[in-house]
């Protein structure tokens, strides 16, 4: 049955040219590979940047932007060619890229909770958000963010009748094909996009008074629209893919339309807040920036003295 829907798949997809849509697949993940391992680095360089929680919870977005998006263009790069894979390979690093998108989602939810810890308590910010217990943190968010994809893999693969069979494209539908599954990424952007809408509202009100927002382009409103768009770039694929789910499950629209979707979504709007987010949380903070210039000086200089 397996290969029979994926070969449907495939189908529809020559039928409708849509391997093209690799082109900016490729395009958009080979760009943002030449900066985000780049601003990366600078953080795991820095001691100092590694000892503020803002910077590491930048960098664990990076790690599973990189991370989705290594795997996504080898997905996407396979499916286009139409090379037959096992399906048990498809299964893992399907499973892996979804905990990887899950990891990202969480911690730019954790990015707005920290920014709003650091305001309402500026005093006591410090003494509870250590760099032990953000790592810590951190751990928490990937075992979260793994743990319910490999449950539902699990749960396949005990159901599954043929394990060992080759399929020509890779499906994430078929991977989380247990029922109910869409309520799973559902409820979980519902509660983080809750508790974003809560800190900024909270933030707005105490910060009111203040007159940092009276500026047209104060740097306080540049940038809510910076993370504000941000946001709105990561969750939304994430609500399509959640919608993809419960259409695959009832069963009740057109294959062309949901391989419409489904391409583009996986090519092209899942990549653009990976694309952004190292502008827009990388290098609008000051300290990585400078930390970028002063590794690339020492690159400069040491490239000198070895021409000289």
């Amino acid at each position: 049955m397996t290969s029979n829907l994926t070969h449907q798949w495939a189908e529809s997809m020559r039928r409708w040219n849509l391997e093209l849509l690799c082109i900016p697949t490729v395009v958009i993940t080979l760009a943002t590979l030449l900066i985000s391992p780049v601003l990366l680095t600078c953080i795991l360089l820095s001691r100092a940047l590694r000892q503020e929680t803002r910077y590491l919870l930048v960098a664990n977005t990076l790690t599973a932007d990189i991370l989705f998006l290594v795997l996504n263009l080898a997905t996407v790069m396979i499916n286009s060619v139409g090379a037959q894979i096992p399906w048990l390979v498809c299964e893992l690093v399907t499973t892996i890229v979804i905990s990887a998108y899950c990891c990202a989602i969480l911690t730019v939810t954790l990015m707005v909770l920290d920014t709003f810890a650091a305001v309402r308590w500026p005093l006591r910010y410090h003494d509870f958000l250590t760099p032990c217990r953000t790592h810590c943190i951190l751990v928490g968010v990937w075992i979260l963010s793994v743990l319910y994809p490999f449950t539902s893999l699990i749960m396949v693969k005990v159901k599954e009748e043929s394990p060992h069979e080759k399929v020509t494209y890779c499906l994430a539908f078929i991977i989380l094909k247990e029922g109910g599954i869409y309520i799973y990424f559902f409820v979980g952007a519902l509660i983080c996009t809750l508790l974003i809408l809560y800190c900024y509202t909270r933030l707005y009100m105490v910060t009111r008074t203040q007159g940092i927002w009276h500026s047209r382009f104060s740097r306080a409103r540049v940038t809510v629209l910076a993370h504000g768009v941000l946001l709105l770039l990561y969750f939304v694929p994430g609500i399509v893919f959640t919608l993809e789910l419960y259409m695959f499950e009832k069963k009740g629209m057109s294959q062309d339309v949901h391989v419409w979707i489904s391409t583009v979504n996986c090519c092209v709007l899942m990549l653009l807040p990976r694309a952004f987010a190292p502008y827009l949380y990388g290098l609008r903070y000051r300290e990585i920036a400078d930390t970028l210039m002063l590794l690339l000086d020492c690159h400069k200089r040491l490239t000198q003295i070895t021409l000289s």
